[in-house]
């Protein structure tokens, strides 16, 4: 017996109005008439992954026995990039924390405190690919993160439209970035009663007729889209519950969610001086909106947007025992270990103290954790539940760039602190050759416009009249 096609849209309308995202199940698949065979074409995506304070390039040239070490179970679906030079992005008279950071996705120096010198890589492709909008109800951008140094936007945003101004705002709570992406329940009391109701009401409250019927016998979905779809409802519920910290896995009233226990807003870069935090408070809320975002595509409720692990320049004092793969890799305590308190008391510190002769034990350290805490967002798109109609993960179809703000933390010589800034990017559907690591020896600018010619995109970053300096080596 053939199967219905069904759409998602029609799907969506009938989960009550809330806009909570859909797996794509088989009997959504657009088939041709001649050839009957499933569309398997992902959407294009493109998202920038930012890390804070950066590997310095001697670090690099271990590859993956050093700092690197979590990303090898991920080598093949990367292509790791070295000697990428972000120098034309320094401004005079700001500290290149700034300056490397507006360069990460963008190659232009910062305009100002609030903007950067021009847009993103993945906001360029946005417009390429989807000049009239994404399809209706998708987020069109989403930007989120774990950080908490704040002085200047692009210490933390990373993306930017064509006028430099940023792609969305930024979503720094998972309670935040859960309803961004999946919604919140309208209610017509005032303010107060409708906050007491929310606090009383799940995003998927409004859904359970409708998953009672694509999951009772009369469904018109196979056995196969039954089981995905009551899973994904179930993957919704869970993720709810962790963002507004519930304790049970029911369609029961949840409890009030509380306010996030880290410190955010003003009060995370409290004059600058750093915060205190402990390796676990800070992992499990950067995996939390790591879990979301990556599901968010999965649902293909995104496509474009950044995530955030630390800011530029963050300033913190952690504490905890860093565990990996069995072994224990240090003892976290950066107040103590440095001798100071305040900002001089900070991890930041340890990059201002990099010296190629030295061990840089608490460096190293932090490095590495940044890396394991990016390889878990990465793998989050590279399982079984993010394997698409081509048999490719999202992780594989999709271009993702990893960067970061320098090649050397030490802020005596703006050309070595700007140059052999890290890089990283995914295969974009097979258009870039990964499984290896490239000395590139290039300016970030002709490295991001080799990306955007890969892609097909015939807009350039930088100056208008400045030739493009292919870089062939990055593409397949």
């Amino acid at each position: 017996m053939k199967s219905p096609r069904i759409s998602r849209r029609t799907m969506l309308k009938g989960l009550g109005g809330v806009t909570i995202g859909l797996p794509l199940l088989e009997e959504m698949l657009v088939s041709t008439a001649a050839a009957k065979v499933p569309q398997t074409e992902p959407p294009v995506r493109a998202f920038n992954i930012f890390f804070g304070l950066g590997i310095p390039a001697p670090l690099q040239t271990e590859g993956f026995d050093g700092v690197l070490e979590p990303l090898k179970p991920l080598a093949n679906k990367l292509l790791i990039l070295r000697n990428v030079d972000q120098v034309r992005c320094d401004e005079k008279g700001i500290n290149a924390h700034f300056d490397g950071s507006s360069g990460a996705f963008t190659a232009e120096p910062p305009d100002g405190e609030a903007k950067s010198g021009g847009p993103s890589i993945d906001q360029v492709i946005r417009k390429h690919y989807y000049p009239d909008g994404l399809p209706a109800g998708m987020v069109p951008t989403l930007v989120g993160g774990t950080f908490f140094r704040r002085s200047r936007l692009s210490r933390y945003v990373h993306s930017y439209n064509e006028d430099g101004t940023a792609a969305a705002a930024m979503q720094e709570q998972p309670r935040e970035l859960f309803e961004r992406v999946f919604g919140s329940l309208a209610v017509a009391d005032g303010a107060v009663n409708a906050r007491r109701r929310r606090l009383k009401r799940s995003v998927l409250d409004s859904t359970v007729e409708q998953y009672k019927f694509y999951t009772g016998e009369n469904s018109p979905l196979g056995a196969a889209s039954k089981a995905r779809f009551a899973d994904h409802l179930d993957r919704i519920r869970e993720y709810e519950q962790r963002a507004f910290a519930m304790k049970e896995k029911t369609f029961e009233p949840p409890k009030a969610p509380p306010d996030s226990k880290l410190l955010h807003g003003g009060e995370a870069d409290p004059g600058g001086e750093g915060i205190d935090i402990t390796l676990e408070e800070l992992t499990t809320e950067w995996r939390l909106m790591a879990d979301l975002y990556a599901f968010a595509i999965e649902c293909d409720r995104v496509r474009f947007g950044s995530i955030t692990f630390l800011a530029a320049g963050e300033r913190i004092r952690l504490k905890g025992k860093y565990d990996y793969e069995g072994r224990t890799v240090f003892e976290f305590d950066d107040a103590a270990q440095q001798k100071a308190s305040g900002s001089a008391g900070c991890s930041h510190e340890w990059w201002h103290k990099f010296n190629e002769k030295n061990k840089n034990e608490q460096l190293r350290a932090h490095a590495h954790l940044k890396m394991r805490e990016v390889a878990y967002f990465l793998k989050r798109l590279d399982g079984p539940e993010a394997r698409e109609a081509n048999g490719k993960t999202i992780l594989e179809n999709s271009l993702i760039t990893i960067s970061t703000e320098s090649g050397d933390g030490r802020h005596d010589n703006v050309k070595r602190e700007l140059s052999g800034v890290f890089h990283a990017i995914t295969g974009a559907g097979g258009r870039f050759k990964t499984g290896q690591i490239l000395d590139v020896s290039a300016e970030g600018l002709d490295v991001y416009n080799s990306m955007l010619a890969a892609m097909d995109v015939s807009r350039r970053l930088g100056p208008r009249d400045r030739p493009l300096q292919a870089v062939d080596a990055i593409r397949a």
